[in-house]
């Protein structure tokens, strides 16, 4: 069985589980947006941050990479996943049809953000984003780190996104 992930943010820098093949990819009826508050990683409960999720928008398609797994580490991979994404319950692990660049469409395990839960925050100022990720710090570390290696990888890859562009800007011009 060939297991694919759908990587659109610390995915992209950090998958945490061995990696066969990486090859960018699209995922249509999604955007990547700071949506999501963090009261684990990238803040607290106090002080939550900000993450990237995937909310659900018609006639948007979000750009990213398809990370295939090792061969014979998929059960492993998915336990991996389950347990740094799903801790809060504010992602759903739904199997999703990605496009794979120069490819075929496949199904790839990946995770969006559940509009009813708590920790969905969708629709907030850029402004407002810049500042909650410039001050907020979690398990992980820094915010602003989970933004700046985030937006760096996105370039890296030729992703163009123009909100995570400013963001990191405006972050590094807070945080000087």
């Amino acid at each position: 069985m060939t297991m694919w992930v759908f990587g659109y943010g610390s995915l992209l820098w950090n998958p945490g589980f061995e990696v066969a093949e990486e090859v960018p990819a699209k995922l249509s009826g999604y955007a990547r947006s700071f949506c999501m508050r963090s009261i684990h990683h990238r803040g607290t409960e106090e002080a939550p941050g900000l993450v990237l999720a995937l909310d659900e928008h018609d006639e948007t398609v979000c750009n990213g990479v398809a990370l295939r797994a090792a061969p014979g580490t998929e059960e492993a991979t998915l336990a991996y996943l389950r347990e740094r994404e799903l801790i809060s319950s504010a992602y759903l692990e739904r199997m999703l049809d990605i496009s794979l660049e120069g490819g075929p469409t496949v199904q790839a395990v990946t995770y969006v953000i559940d509009p009813d839960h708590v920790q969905y925050c969708g629709g907030l100022p850029l402004e407002e984003q810049a500042q909650i990720i410039a001050q907020a710090v979690g398990g992980r570390g820094p915010n602003y780190e989970y933004l700046f290696n985030t937006a760096q990888h996105l370039t890296a890859l030729g992703v163009a996104d123009p909100d995570l562009d400013w963001l990191s800007r405006r972050v590094a011009a807070i945080t000087g």
